[in-house]
C-alpha cells in the first residue's frame, strides 16, 4: 500500500507563518491615510449579495456589508456584527431571533433596522440565482422584523443557521437600493461594513475606503485598500514582482510559491492551513455520459492525486482522500479506502460491466485564470486517457460563463475550488452533495440527505462526526465527485505591510482591515 501524505492539523485555525516573527505580523499604527494594494485573481461575480456565491465576490462583501453575525479572526463561534444579540429562542432549534445595532447607517445616511435584514434574505430566497447563495437558506421558512428584532422561523432544526447568518449570503443590503425581485445592476455596493466601495471597475480594480461610521464587531478599521484583479496567476506574479501591488493572495503559481525563502528579507511570507478544497465534480443527470455510478467507479479507480500535487501544483497543496479536509470535524479517507491505489483493470471490469462503448467520451471544463486550472486538466485528461478507457475534451471558460454552464449542466465534468463558508463539516454536506446542491451534479441521495437533517439537530457539533463519517462512505460509493486536492493559504507582501497571517483563516472572512504599514 503506498503512503498516504495527509499533514493532520492540531486545528483549522491554526496559524503557520514562515520564518516570521510575531512582531512581523502584527498590524502597528502605521500611516493610515496610505492605500495598501493587493492583487488577487479570484473575480467578482456580482456587487450583489443575493447573484453570488465564490470567494472573489465573498471576499469583498466581508468588507462593504455586515452581516447579523460573524467570525473573529482565528475563531470559530460566530459573535455579533450588524447584530446586538442573536439566539435561538423557544427550544427546538427552529425560531432564531436577533436584536438590530443601533446606530447603523448605509452610505446614504439611511439608518438600517430589522426591516432591512428581513429584505435582505427574502430577496435572496426570491430570486434564487442560479450562482447565488439561496441554497444556504434551505431550512429558512420565513422572517418576520418589528423595530430593531428580526425573527427567523426555520422549517426544520437547524444548530447551522447561525453559522449561515454570518456568510456572504447573509449580507445586510439598503431596501431602497435593492431591488426585491432581481439582481441590482451597475458597479454601486450599498451597505454598513467596515469600508465603502469608491469606486469599481470589473474585473480590474475596487478601491475602499475606511467607512467611519461603522459600528461592529471590529475595533478598528483598517488602511485605504485598493483590491486589483489579474486575469491569471502569472499576471499577478508579475504585478507582484515589479511592485504593482504590495500584497498578493489567491492565486500565485505553484512554481512561485515552493520557492519561496523565509530568508528573504525583502518580503514577508505567510503559508497557514486552508479548509480549502478542490473536487472534479460529476454530472450525474441522466443521459450525461457520466449517468451511471459504475462509469464514476471507474474514473475514481484512475486518478493519482499525489502525481497531480507534484507535478502541476508542486506539493503547494496536499492530495485529498474525503470530501471533508483535515482540520474539520468528520474528516476522513473514504476515496482512498474505496480506491486505495489506481487500477486500470478494475475501471475496465465496471465499465464492462456497466455495457457502455469504450473509450467513455465526455467533456471537461474549467475556469480560466483561476490558479493552475489549464495544467491541472491536462493533467487530469492524461491520467485518465493513459488506460484507453475515457476520452476527454477538455475546455476552459471565462469564469462568470464557467460558473453558467455548470449551474445548467452543460459540461459531464467540471474541477471547482471550494472555500469553506464557515468553520463547519456542513459547508461541505448540502452545498456539494445534498440533493439540489449548489455544484448542481443531479446527485440526489436520501440517506446523504437525512444524514445532513440529523447533523442540523445538533448545537454540539461533537454529535455530529459520525453522521458526517458515514454521509463520505456513501459519497465515495456514489462518486458524484472526485476529491483532488486540499490548499494551502499562501499570501506575499513587501516588507513595511503587517497582518498578512490574519487576511484569510478558514473562516470564510476576508480581513482587508487586518493589513497595515509597519
Amino acid at each position: 500500500m503506498r503512503s498516504v501524505r495527509i499533514r493532520i492539523l492540531a486545528t483549522l485555525l491554526v496559524l503557520a507563518a514562515v520564518g516570521v516573527g510575531g512582531w512581523q505580523l502584527l498590524p502597528s499604527n502605521g500611516n493610515k491615510d496610505k492605500t495598501i494594494t493587493v492583487g488577487t485573481t479570484d473575480a467578482v461575480t456580482s456587487l450583489d449579495p443575493a447573484a453570488a456565491y465564490d470567494a472573489g465576490s465573498w471576499a469583498l462583501y466581508s468588507n462593504v456589508f455586515q452581516t447579523l453575525m460573524t467570525f473573529g479572526s482565528g475563531g470559530t463561534t460566530p459573535v455579533p456584527d450588524a447584530a446586538k444579540s442573536c439566539a435561538f429562542v423557544g427550544g427546538g432549534l427552529k425560531t432564531y431571533r436577533c436584536v438590530v445595532r443601533e446606530g447603523l447607517t448605509f452610505p446614504s445616511g439611511r439608518a438600517m433596522t430589522a426591516a432591512d435584514v428581513k429584505y435582505s434574505f427574502d430577496r435572496v430566497k426570491k430570486i434564487n440565482s442560479d450562482v447565488g447563495p439561496s441554497s444556504l437558506f434551505s431550512t429558512l421558512g420565513s422572517v418576520t422584523a418589528s423595530g430593531m428584532t428580526v425573527t427567523f422561523h426555520l422549517s426544520s432544526p437547524d444548530a447551522t443557521f447561525p453559522f449561515k447568518v454570518a456568510t456572504g449570503a447573509g449580507a445586510i443590503v439598503d431596501s431602497t437600493k435593492y431591488p426585491k425581485d432581481a439582481p441590482r445592476n451597475g458597479y454601486r455596493a450599498d451597505g454598513t461594513g467596515p469600508y465603502t466601495l469608491s469606486t469599481y471597475t470589473k474585473d480590474k480594480k475596487a478601491v475602499l475606503t475606511p467607512n467611519t461610521h461603522y459600528k461592529g464587531a471590529i475595533k478598528k478599521t483598517g488602511s485605504p485598500v485598493e483590491l486589483l484583479y489579474y486575469a491569471d496567476s502569472d499576471a499577478l506574479q508579475k504585478a507582484y514582482e515589479a511592485k504593482q501591488v504590495e500584497v498578493a493572495t489567491r492565486q500565485l503559481p505553484p512554481k512561485m510559491l515552493s520557492g519561496l525563502s523565509a530568508s528573504d528579507p525583502s518580503q514577508r511570507v505567510s503559508e497557514a492551513d486552508s479548509s480549502e478544497t478542490r473536487n472534479l465534480y460529476l454530472n450525474t443527470h441522466k443521459g450525461t455520459p457520466l449517468h451511471d455510478v459504475l462509469v464514476r467507479q471507474a474514473m475514481a479507480w484512475l486518478i493519482n492525486r499525489e502525481q497531480l500535487a507534484a507535478t502541476v501544483y508542486d506539493d503547494t497543496v496536499d492530495p485529498l482522500y474525503s470530501l471533508i479536509p483535515t482540520g474539520i470535524l468528520g474528516h476522513t479517507t473514504s476515496f482512498f479506502d474505496a480506491y486505495p491505489t489506481q487500477s486500470a483493470k478494475k475501471a475496465k471490469a465496471l465499465l464492462e460491466e456497466a455495457g457502455v462503448s469504450i473509450p467513455v467520451h465526455f467533456t471537461y471544463g474549467y475556469g480560466i485564470g483561476h490558479g493552475s486550472g489549464a495544467e491541472e486538466a491536462a493533467e487530469l485528461k492524461r491520467q485518465l486517457e493513459a488506460s484507453g478507457l475515457f476520452k476527454v475534451d477538455v475546455k476552459g471558460y471565462e469564469w462568470t460563463d464557467f460558473q453558467k454552464r455548470w449551474a445548467t449542466g452543460k459540461m459531464d465534468a467540471y474541477a471547482v475550488g471550494w472555500v469553506a463558508d464557515y468553520p463547519d463539516p456542513d459547508t461541505f454536506g448540502s452545498p456539494l452533495v445534498g440533493t439540489g446542491s449548489t455544484m448542481n451534479t443531479g446527485y440526489s441521495n436520501k440517506l446523504v440527505d437525512q444524514l445532513i437533517l440529523n447533523s442540523q439537530q445538533f448545537a454540539d457539533r461533537s454529535r455530529v462526526d459520525q453522521d458526517f463519517r458515514d454521509l463520505q462512505v456513501d459519497v465515495a460509493q456514489d462518486v458524484p465527485l472526485i476529491p483532488l486536492w486540499q490548499r494551502k493559504e499562501y499570501v506575499v507582501s513587501s516588507e513595511d505591510v503587517g497582518g498578512i497571517s490574519y487576511l484569510s483563516d478558514g473562516t470564510g472572512v476576508f480581513r482587508l482591515w487586518a493589513l497595515d504599514w509597519i
